[in-house]
């Protein structure tokens, strides 16, 4: 070879290594060499054959490269790689056997490769060495074609994976150059067959006097191995993507090109169709989602508003677009939802997506959820989340600095922005995102907009929308006995319909004027039925009305499964079952409002949406809570308890009507009296209400909290910049509407002002030139306790005082104490204690108990003298004994974990009596956060971190790892418990089809989603253990040694 060919130096730092002893690598192969034979050898080893046809020697290669081994050949005393060059020199000097020495030495190394899988690059490096133009042209060579053995690289380590994939990607590049390169197709992984024979056509150029040595072939083959980066995933992952489909290949490089587009199915990879028909049935977009996908504006990553008709479909927009950013973009998403049940209902559904597509999904709801969530360096989370939680959940992001880590955020119900103390909390949260991250998309998505402008302009975002209804919706008003359909086209706004031609009996008409029974059967049972009640307790009386005039033939409708779902209702409430619902799931019909617990109300939506139950009485909430459509919506009056009816609730309420995909129509009618009919008339023809900021009227949990936070994060510290930021706001575009008295720049000085008077904020005085001053803030303990907390910030005090009173006597003998100091404040103001039933709890205190009552300031003798009506001239604290109250219930359901029974004792709804237990479950991690941040208050975080666990869950402890998969609720848990699902991986291993084998009740829909939640919750806890390690075992990059030594390099 000419000594001016290209060569290429490495210096390469090494270290002595073990290395198991091959020195009988040859021991157990025969060969028999017949000298001339240029046909066919055969080598036999084990029982594997190897086939070696017509090779002739390579030329020899001068490879000048710095010996990486040096004196480290002999790995053991009889080097493998002695051995190889021993039995080389030895064929090489029989002149008959140089003609196949190349040859013997290849089949030698292909049985190894089999036998032990470390050298399977030899061949490939031995057939892959390239030289330069000037070697090639005076080499004249022919080129070199391998046919690789089907498992030749089956087990090859992952380094030497990488190294091929090098030399491959190098080749490629010179692809296009005036070279006659020699080809290798060895280098392209095929699929592993299973195939002990193998044969490996080799044909190389006659020239038998210009070769390379093996042993330096070998010796290259390794250097390049040890060179070549370890990926940090796995043989069979390398493997896998290795043997990818095409259309992943031609993903993955547009990937590389520095594009989102992953695939076909709006820049997804197919497969994403594939789950949507596989596990909800979508096969199809409809025209208006696929108009939106491919907007101008959603390609380019703008902001977006967009609002349809209920039911119109939505949330497939969204999850398609929060799909591209968690697969593509590689970006984690939020997704805010306004209600627990909703937040677990798309947990369920996502859960099954993210175990097949590769991304956590984390629930953020009630007291669930880590703040700052964990940080993942390989996969991404989709983290669903209620709107307070959402809220606390950006804090964390943006306290840690990586809010820029979030991609996209999808906010639900987009008009609740202008609901309450809720909207206030919404508003904050997307107002710190547009403020912090300049890269984050928000989506917001709702059915009833109006003043959309003003929305945009503060999300400064795009705007779509469409009247599409996947099913048509009819509108009709019923005044007496007779039918109008709403019609716009119509001079006062409907046409009459019809009459109803039902008869009724005197004392039906008693029972029924507003002919709910006539309205009601003309759909049921073969088809479904909701009826709005302005109360709850018109939903019970409604249900039962409505059954007591059904025909017995009702009854015999899915009759077996009806009886099913009684027995269910009983078994999750521990043998309780209401007279009501007793009486009416019989006839198919039962009411649905907040005063059924959480496992009634998930059983009886199952069963409606099964179609065993064919009627709902129900509140207004449903309208906003899960999805459950029906043929026929019915509204009992135009009132939400005594208020009128709004446009926006009515749109709601009537967005119910119509299955897509089951009915060919929906219905809705609005039965009225004749002194509510020009109000109605106006209902129906008015705009929707426009929403507006709440931030200045929920003054504590509004712009009080807001500015603590803005300063407490960094966000804004002087009163310049929290003077932008609220321009920035909802408020601050809507200002000139909603301020009449005062500017902005007077409220921004109040709020601050007073924030600093009550000792959460503390003023600095920076002076600037000429004289001039900067007031700036910073935050005080007590503010940022508030602040980490989510405490409203009327009871940050309160509760500040309590938790400093407890400490000078926490009585610890029973929770009591614990649960005073968790119970919610908020809930306080709803409670009206029944005195006997208080007096009668009061005096089976112990005396340890009764020792907390003395502390909180309730006596036994004011309890006795409220119970029997006596006038009371001492003054006690209303709140701290309606406090003790709700303590009291939340006690007693602790102590029995049974709330039919603590239903019972103090006579309170059921529903209420869980909320209840919800509301203190949040509010004591709320409490948990505050005396994180207060070193006096160290004694209380052990003892807050358990009772939180108590309040969360109050059940028997072996049943909370089953509670903790999303959707198993008490009674569901009970049944896995029993069936022998004792814990998580029990869960996340079941097969859902044994599943509904084994569970009463459960559909195998219901079965997938069990699995799938409890498999997604298993590998993100094995992620986070995972992620824990590492972080453990990473180098400081600040340990001094090493920064030293850095310098000095320098």
């Amino acid at each position: 070879m000419d000594e001016s060919g290209s060569r290429i130096r490495r210096r390469v730092s090494f270290r002595k290594r073990n290395r198991s002893r091959p020195g009988s690598v040859f021991a157990s192969t025969t060969a028999e060499v017949k000298p001339g034979n240029d046909e066919e050898e055969e080598v036999v080893s084990g029982s594997r054959r190897r086939k070696t046809v017509d090779v002739q020697p390579v030329e020899h290669i001068d490879n000048s490269e710095e010996d990486m081994f040096g004196d480290y050949d002999g790995f053991t005393e009889n080097s493998f790689l002695a051995q190889v060059d021993d039995l080389e020199q030895k064929y090489m000097q029989l002149p008959e056997h140089g003609k196949h020495a190349t040859n013997l030495a290849s089949e030698y190394l292909s049985l190894e490769s089999i036998k032990s899988n470390k050298l399977c690059t030899t061949v490939d490096s031995f057939t892959e060495l390239k030289t330069d133009e000037n070697t090639k042209n005076q080499g004249g060579h022919e080129d070199v074609a391998i046919e690789p053995g089907a498992d030749l690289l089956y087990d090859v380590p992952s380094s030497q994976l990488l190294f091929f994939e090098h030399l491959q990607n190098s080749s490629d590049d010179l692809g296009d150059k005036p070279t006659k390169e020699k080809e290798f197709p060895c280098n392209h992984i095929q699929q592993p067959q299973q195939n002990d024979e193998t044969a490996s056509k080799i044909r190389t150029s006659p020239d038998a006097n210009r070769r390379k040595s093996l042993k330096d072939h070998l010796k290259s083959a390794m250097t390049g191995n040890a060179k070549a980066q370890t990926p940090v995933f796995s043989r069979i992952k390398q493997l896998q993507e290795a043997l990818v489909s095409e259309e992943i290949n031609v993903a993955k490089k547009t990937l590389e090109s520095s594009s989102d587009d992953l695939g076909p199915f709006y820049s997804l990879p197919s497969k994403v169709r594939d789950l949507y028909a596989q596990f909800k049935g979508i096969e199809k977009l409809y025209e208006w989602q696929h108009t939106c996908l491919t907007l101008s504006s959603v390609k380019e990553r703008k902001n977006l508003i967009y609002s349809l008709p209920t039911s119109g479909g939505k949330t497939l927009v969204a999850e398609i677009l929060l799909l591209q950013e968690l697969l593509c973009r590689r970006k984690d998403v939020l997704m805010i939802l306004p209600y627990v049940a909703i937040v677990q209902e798309k947990i369920s559904g996502l859960s099954s997506f993210g175990i097949e597509l590769g991304f956590f999904v984390e629930e953020y709801a009630g007291s669930k959820g880590r703040f700052p969530p964990i940080k993942r360096r390989e996969k991404k989370s989709l983290y669903i989340a209620t709107i307070e939680k959402g809220h606390s959940l950006v804090n964390s992001l943006i306290e840690t600095g990586r809010i820029s880590n979030l991609g996209l955020v999808v906010v639900d119900e987009l008009h609740m922005i202008g609901e309450g103390s809720r909207g206030a909390i919404l508003e904050m949260t997307l107002a710190k995102i547009l403020y912090t991250s300049k890269t984050t998309q928000i989506i917001g998505m709702s059915a009833t907009l109006n003043n959309v402008e003003d929305l945009q302009e503060f999300l400064q975002a795009e705007y779509y929308t469409s009247q599409f209804r996947p099913v048509e919706l009819k509108e009709y008003l019923k005044i007496n006995d007779t039918i109008y359909e709403v019609d716009s086209k119509a001079e006062n706004g409907i046409t009459f319909s019809r009459l109803l031609n039902y008869k009724y009996s005197d004392t039906l008409k008693k029972m029924d004027p507003d002919h709910l029974v006539a309205l009601v059967t003309e759909v049921i049972p073969n088809y479904s039925c909701l009826v709005f009640c302005p109360t709850k307790k018109n939903c019970e009386n409604v249900a039962e009305m409505i059954c007591n005039f059904l025909s017995k033939e009702y009854v015999k409708h899915k009759e077996k499964e009806k009886y099913e779902v009684l027995k269910n209702l009983k078994n999750i409430s521990g043998g309780n079952l209401c007279p009501i619902l007793k009486h009416t799931v019989l006839f198919g019909v039962a009411y649905h409002h907040s005063g059924l617990t959480s496992d009634e109300r998930k059983l009886l939506e199952e069963a409606y949406s099964s179609g065993v139950l064919c009627l709902f009485t129900c509140t207004s909430t449903l309208a906003a809570g899960v999805n459950l459509p029906a043929r026929r919506v019915i509204l009992r009056a135009p009132y939400v308890a005594k208020e009128f009816l709004k446009r926006n609730q009515y749109k709601q309420m009537i967005g119910r009507a119509g299955r897509a995909g089951i009915d060919s129509i929906g219905e809705s009618i609005l039965i009225l009296q004749e002194k509510d009919k020009q109000q109605v008339l106006e209902l129906i023809s008015s705009p929707l209400e426009n929403c507006y900021s709440h931030l200045i009227q929920e003054f504590t949990k509004g712009i009080q909290t807001l500015f603590l936070s803005l300063i407490g994060l960094k966000i804004a510290t002087n009163l310049n910049d929290i003077y932008h930021f609220m321009s920035g706001t909802f408020f601050g575009v809507q200002q000139k509407i909603l301020l009449k008295e005062k500017s902005l720049w007077e409220i921004t000085v109040e709020s601050l002002t007073y924030l600093a008077e009550k000792g959460l904020l503390q003023k600095d005085t920076i002076s600037k030139s000429k004289g001039e001053f900067q007031h700036s803030f910073h935050i005080t303990k007590l503010g940022r306790a508030s602040f980490k907390g989510s405490i409203d910030l009327a009871y940050c005090d309160i509760l500040y005082r309590d938790l400093k009173k407890g400490l000078e006597g926490l009585i610890l003998e029973s929770l009591l104490h614990l649960i005073y100091l968790t119970t919610p404040y908020d809930m306080v103001s709803q409670c009206n204690p029944d005195w006997m039933i208080y007096f009668r709890q009061f005096s089976q205190l112990s005396p340890a108990e009764q020792n907390v009552a003395a502390l909180v300031g309730v006596s036994e003798s004011f309890i006795g003298k409220k119970a029997s009506g006596q006038a009371i001239k001492k003054k006690v604290d209303k709140d701290i004994v309606n406090r003790l109250y709700l303590s009291f219930v939340l006690y007693a359901l602790l102590k029995e974990t049974n709330v039919w029974s603590v239903s019972e004792k103090f006579n309170m709804p059921r529903g209420y009596i869980q909320n209840l237990l919800t509301g203190a479950a949040s509010f004591s991690l709320c409490v948990l956060h505050f005396c994180e941040e207060l070193e006096e208050f160290w004694v209380y975080r052990a003892l807050f971190v358990e009772l939180t666990k108590k309040l969360t869950y109050c059940v028997k402890a072996e049943l909370i790892p089953l509670m903790e998969v999303t959707g198993v609720l008490e009674g569901r848990a009970k049944q896995l418990y029993s069936a022998g699902y004792k814990s998580l991986k029990h869960l996340a291993n079941a097969n859902p089809e044994v599943l509904i084998r084994t569970i009463d009740h459960l559909s195998r829909r219901q079965a997938k989603q069990i699995v799938s939640s409890a498999k997604m919750l298993l590998n993100e806890k094995a992620e986070a253990l995972q992620e824990e390690v590492e972080e453990l075992l990473r180098l400081p990059s600040d340990v001094p040694g090493i920064v030293a030594s850095s310098i000095e390099n320098a």
